[in-house]
C-alpha cells in the first residue's frame, strides 16, 4: 500500500528509546505506517512528499495545563501584556476606552504583577484614565486584579467590607479603604460576576484563535484546566462546525468550595454530552481544584509563615478535610483530579487528598495531576511517585526573572527559594512528569519552556550556568515531558506522544534537530509544520535554511 504522506530529508526523532532516529516516516489514513526504509518504499504516485530540508520531525507537543477560551478572550481586551510600567498601562486603558465608547466594562489581562511596589495597584491611577466606567485588569497569574473606583463601587466594596473567604481586598496604608488591588478568587469573583459574559459566538471565535496559536507552536492536544459549564458548549461548537479545530482537548470542570456537592451532580451528564457531540476530538474527564493561590501575592498556602508576613501562611482555598472529601467524590465518579497547588502547604494538601481518594475508592490507574508544584517540602517529593500523581509543571517559570527577585524571593526567603521548581529532583524520584504553559499566564510555545527547563536561564541568558542549575534537565527529558508526558496525562499514550507504526500521525516539523541546537537557541527554533492525525494544521512556510548556519 502506498503512503499518503512521506517525510524525508531530515532527522525523524521518534522519542522512542528503542529506535530513536530514522531518515523517513510514512503516514497512511492518519496513522504512522512506516519508519526508515519501509517508509521510503511506500512512496507512490499520489504520495505527498514533505522535504524536511535538514530539519527534524518529532512527536507533536501537548499542553498539560492551559486556558484556551480564557486566553482567546483575553486577546480582545486592553492590550496590557507588553506594558512595562503602570503609566503605560494607564495610557493603554485610556486609548482603548476612547476607541470603545460602547463598552460598559473595560477589561484586560496579562500585565506583570511586580510593576507596582509589593504588587499593590492603586484605583486612583486608573480613575485618571476612566472615572465613569468600571475597569478590571488582571495580572499575568490571574490571581490578582487591579480595578478602578467605579468597579469597587459596583461590587459594593467599601472600608466596611470584610475580606471574603478565599480572598483579600488590599487596603490603603493606615486605613480600611480599598486600594484597588484584589487578590484571589474570593475577592475577584464578586467583581468578575458583574462583567457581561461575551456571546457564545464571540467565545467560539476566541477559542478558534487560541487553537490556531497552539497549532502554530506544534501543539495538537491541550488540557483546558478551567472549564465553566458554558465553556463545554463553546468547545463543542468549535469542534463540530466549520473546519473543526486544529487541536484535541480534555476539558477540566472547575469545582469551587461553595456548593460543590450540588455542582458535581451534573458533571457526569456534561461529560457524556461533550464526548458524544465531538467523539475523538473532545474528552471531559478531569475536575479542577484550587488548593491555594500564588506566592507573589502572598496567597499560596505555606507550611511555615511568609518571611515578609510572619502572621500569614497564605490562603488555603479549601480546608484539607473538605478538599480530600471533594477529591474522593469526583474520583469515585471516574474523573481525574487536577489540583492547582503552588505552596508547600497546598502541595501537601493536594497529595493528602489523592491519598484519601485512593484509600476510599481503592487502587486504580487514576493519574491524578498536581499542577505547578512550585514549592515542595522534602518529605512530600517522593509521594508523587508513590501515589502515581503526575507533576504537571510550567518550565517557563523556572527562571530568576523580576517576578522571582521582586516578589517571590522576598516573601519566602532563601531556604525555600532554593526549593522551587524541582524538575530534575522529581524526575530522579520516579515521578511522572508533564509540561504545560498555563497560557495566557505565560507563553504557550513549548520550545520556550523547553529552553528554560534545559538552561534555567532567562531569555537574556542569566544567570550564567543557570538558576538552581542542579534542577536542569536534558533536552530528551524536556521534549518527552511536552509530548509523551502529556499523552500519558491524557490516557492516550498508545495513540500519540511517540512516533511508532500504528500511532496517530501527530507530528511537528522543526527547522533543526533540537538535540543539536545550542540550548540558548531552542526558544527561537522555528516550527515549520504541524499535523494532527496526518492533517496539516500549521504551515510555517519556506524552511529557514539559515537557522543551521547561524548555529
Amino acid at each position: 500500500m502506498h503512503a499518503d504522506i512521506l517525510f524525508i530529508g531530515g532527522t525523524i526523532r521518534t522519542g522512542d528509546t528503542d529506535a530513536p532516529v530514522h531518515s523517513a516516516l510514512a503516514v497512511t489514513d492518519g496513522r504512522i505506517s512506516g519508519l526508515g526504509a519501509p517508509a521510503a518504499a511506500a512512496r507512490g504516485p499520489r504520495t505527498t512528499v514533505v522535504d524536511l530540508a535538514g530539519g527534524a520531525l518529532l512527536p507533536a507537543f501537548g499542553d498539560g495545563h492551559a486556558h484556551p477560551v480564557m486566553g482567546g478572550l483575553g486577546l480582545r481586551g486592553v492590550p496590557v501584556r507588553a506594558c512595562a510600567s503602570t503609566d503605560e498601562i494607564v495610557a493603554a486603558v485610556r486609548r482603548w476606552a476612547d476607541a470603545h465608547p460602547e463598552a460598559e466594562w473595560i477589561t484586560g489581562d496579562g500585565f506583570d504583577p511586580w510593576l507596582a511596589p509589593d504588587g499593590r495597584f492603586d484605583a486612583r491611577l486608573l480613575d485618571t484614565a476612566v472615572p465613569d466606567r468600571p475597569v478590571v485588569l488582571r495580572t499575568s497569574d490571574h490571581h490578582t486584579a487591579w480595578v478602578n473606583s467605579e468597579a469597587l463601587r459596583r461590587a459594593g466594596y467599601t472600608a466596611a467590607t470584610p475580606d471574603p473567604a478565599g480572598g483579600e481586598i488590599v487596603r490603603r496604608d493606615g486605613c480600611a479603604e480599598p486600594l484597588g488591588t484584589l487578590r484571589e478568587f474570593g475577592a475577584l469573583n464578586p467583581v468578575l460576576a458583574l462583567v457581561p459574559t461575551p456571546s457564545h459566538e464571540v467565545q467560539v471565535a476566541a477559542l478558534r484563535e487560541a487553537a490556531a496559536r497552539f497549532a502554530a507552536a506544534g501543539v495538537t492536544w491541550v488540557q483546558d484546566a478551567w472549564v465553566e459549564p458554558h465553556h463545554a458548549d463553546v468547545w463543542v461548537t468549535a469542534a463540530i462546525t466549520g473546519t473543526g479545530l486544529p487541536v484535541r482537548a480534555d476539558l477540566c470542570f472547575i469545582l469551587e468550595p461553595d456548593g460543590w456537592r450540588e455542582r458535581i451532580a451534573r458533571f457526569a451528564a456534561d461529560r457524556a454530552r461533550t464526548e458524544s457531540a465531538a467523539p475523538g476530538v473532545l474528552t471531559a474527564r478531569s475536575v479542577k481544584f484550587f488548593a491555594d493561590g500564588v506566592v507573589e501575592s502572598g496567597t499560596a498556602a505555606l507550611l511555615e509563615p511568609y518571611t515578609d508576613c510572619p502572621h500569614s501562611h497564605g490562603i488555603a482555598t479549601w480546608t484539607s478535610a473538605e478538599l480530600a472529601e471533594a477529591v474522593t467524590a469526583v474520583d469515585a465518579l471516574g474523573f481525574r483530579p487536577h489540583i492547582h497547588a503552588i505552596g508547600d502547604g497546598g502541595v501537601r494538601a493536594a497529595l493528602d487528598a489523592v491519598e484519601a481518594a485512593t484509600a476510599a475508592n481503592g487502587p486504580r490507574d487514576r493519574r491524578a495531576v498536581v499542577a505547578h508544584a512550585e514549592l515542595i517540602d522534602p518529605a512530600d517529593l517522593p509521594r508523587f511517585a508513590e501515589l502515581g500523581v503526575i507533576a504537571n509543571l510550567q518550565p517557563l517559570w523556572a527562571q530568576c526573572d523580576p517576578l522571582m527577585t521582586e516578589l517571590i524571593l522576598p516573601r519566602i526567603g532563601p531556604e525555600r527559594g532554593r526549593r522551587q521548581y524541582q524538575i530534575a529532583s522529581l524526575v530522579a524520584s520516579g515521578a511522572r512528569l508533564s509540561f504545560g504553559s498555563d497560557w495566557p499566564v505565560t507563553a504557550h510555545e513549548p520550545l520556550r519552556g523547553i529552553a528554560t527547563a534545559v538552561t534555567r536561564q532567562t531569555p537574556e541568558g542569566t544567570p550564567e550556568g543557570g538558576w538552581l542549575p542542579e534542577e536542569r534537565i536534558d533536552i530528551t527529558t524536556a521534549l518527552a515531558a511536552y509530548s509523551a508526558g502529556c499523552a500519558h496525562q491524557a490516557f492516550e499514550e498508545k495513540e500519540w506522544g511517540l512516533l511508532r507504526p500504528g500511532m496517530r500521525a501527530d507530528l511537528v516539523h522543526l527547522a533543526a534537530d533540537p538535540a543539536g541546537v545550542p540550548p540558548a537557541d531552542l526558544a527561537r527554533l522555528p516550527v515549520l509544520g504541524t499535523w494532527l492525525a496526518g492533517r496539516r494544521t500549521h504551515d510555517g512556510g519556506t524552511p529557514d535554511h539559515a537557522f543551521a548556519a547561524r548555529r
